[in-house]
Parts: structure tokens; C-alpha cells; sequence
């Protein structure tokens, strides 16, 4: 693990693109707050952000992108925090989802969705349906997620297995859990970048972060970009990957 710093960025070559890159979108606030600015313009900024980096994996041939865009401990936030950050989903999906269509990208949704109003639950559902053929890119939304929630849950399901009479409690395995998790068939992150200097995974993915590289990045996240997420990639192509082993291991 280290810092990623921020000094002119280096084009990674194409062969040392990871295929699914992971984001922790972090400092809105905070970049908001350096600039005497209210939290929602911050957020607002950070979708903008967004927009950036999903263009900018399409350019790159990025296959998986996961981003962290709510999480199931963020209900501890202010009810008017909440209510903006819900506005701009609506706003993202409603004015984005076409041009995501459009342009190729499958979205798929992990986290929980009871609990949540209707209307959020429609768009999720919906941005699914409509993409659910696209193979350029595969846009990965951590919505209501964490990460120990997600493992509890596939527990819960082997145990239900086992009660039934349908599983032999010695077949429980990694493979056995992990098929059990909330998007089986995409593969592990690569890469998992946290933007504004926390070096921490914030219960995001820890079963599928055994093996990730992680790269932490000083910027607020409105002002990650794609010369910033290529200084990334750079990073993770100058890394050895070993997955516990003596040598060195693809990423693909």
C-alpha cells in the first residue's frame, strides 16, 4: 500500500491496464469546506467526477468499474445530507442513464434495497433492465453497501442451505461464499483507488480486496480526473503481484 502522489501523470501502457478498478469516493466534503462552499456543492461536483471517470475507463479499456457512491453506515449523516445525496442519484440516473446506454455500459447495482422509497428502487431496477446487454464497460454501483453486511448475508444463506438439507456443511468453502456474495460473476478488483488520503477500505469489498492493489491519492475526489486515475494505474503497473506466492501473477 502507499500514497499515490500527485505529480505529472504517466500514460500507462495499455497491457498494464487492470481490468476492474474499484473506487472509494472520498472528500467532497471536505472539498467543499476549502472552499467555503456548502457539502451539496460538493457532491454535486463529485458526480461531475463521475461522468469524468467513467469516460475516462472507456478510453483506458478498463473492463470493471466499482465505485462506493453510498454506504450503509452514511445513514448516520444529517437527513439533509442524505436527501441531497438521494436528489443527485435520481438526477445521475434520469440524465445520465441514456448516454450510458448509448455508449455501451452494463450497470449493476450491489447493496441492499429493502428499506429504500420506491421511486429509488424503480431507477436502480430500471438502469439494470435497459443496460443489461451492454458489454463495453461495466459500471458497478455500491449502493446501501457494506461490505461485513454482504458477507453476513451469504453466510445466512449457506446456513439456510444447510438447515434444509440441501448443502453438507463440509462443501462450505471460500469458493462456497464468495459464490454467495451480491455479484458473483464479476471478477475481483484489481485495483482499488481511495481518493482525499484515507488509507483505509471503509467496509468496501473486504472479501474481494484479498489481493487487490491499493493505491491512496491526496486529491478531494470532484477533482480526480483521468490524468489522475492513469498516475494511478501507473502506480499499480509498478507493482508486483504475487497472490501469495513466489511469482509474479498477471492481473488478467
Amino acid at each position: 500500500m502507499s500514497n499515490a502522489a500527485a505529480p505529472a501523470p504517466e500514460r500507462p501502457d495499455r497491457s498494464d491496464v487492470p481490468a476492474h478498478v474499484a473506487i472509494i469516493m472520498d472528500g467532497n466534503g471536505r472539498w467543499a469546506a476549502a472552499r467555503g462552499l456548502p457539502r451539496a456543492e460538493g457532491h454535486r461536483r463529485g458526480v461531475e467526477a463521475l461522468r469524468r471517470v467513467v469516460r475516462a475507463s472507456h478510453e483506458l479499456g478498463i473492463r470493471y468499474l466499482t465505485i462506493f457512491s453510498f454506504s450503509s453506515e452514511n445513514w448516520s449523516r444529517p437527513a439533509s445530507e442524505i436527501g441531497d445525496l438521494f436528489g443527485l442519484l435520481r438526477r445521475f440516473i434520469r440524465n445520465d442513464l441514456a448516454s450510458l446506454h448509448r455508449d455501451g455500459v452494463k450497470v449493476r447495482i450491489i447493496g441492499e434495497r429493502d428499506g429504500l422509497e420506491g421511486d429509488i428502487c424503480a431507477l436502480l431496477n430500471e438502469a439494470e433492465e435497459l443496460t443489461r446487454d451492454n458489454t463495453r464497460l461495466t459500471l458497478v454501483v455500491a449502493f446501501n453497501y457494506g461490505s461485513r453486511q454482504e458477507i453476513a448475508k451469504a453466510a445466512q444463506k449457506l446456513a439456510r442451505e444447510v438447515a434444509d438439507g440441501k448443502r453438507d456443511p463440509e462443501t462450505i468453502d471460500a469458493d462456497a461464499l464468495g459464490a454467495h456474495l451480491d455479484a458473483p460473476d464479476i471478477p475481483d478488483p484489481d485495483l482499488i483507488i481511495r481518493t482525499s488520503g484515507e488509507q483505509r477500505l471503509s467496509n468496501f469489498l473486504m472479501w474481494q480486496a484479498a489481493y487487490s492493489e491499493l493505491v491512496f491519492v491526496p486529491l478531494h475526489w470532484p477533482d480526480f480526473d483521468k490524468a489522475a486515475l492513469e498516475s494511478a494505474i501507473a502506480e499499480f503497473a509498478r507493482r508486483e503481484r504475487r497472490f501469495g506466492g513466489l511469482v509474479a501473477k498477471s492481473a488478467s
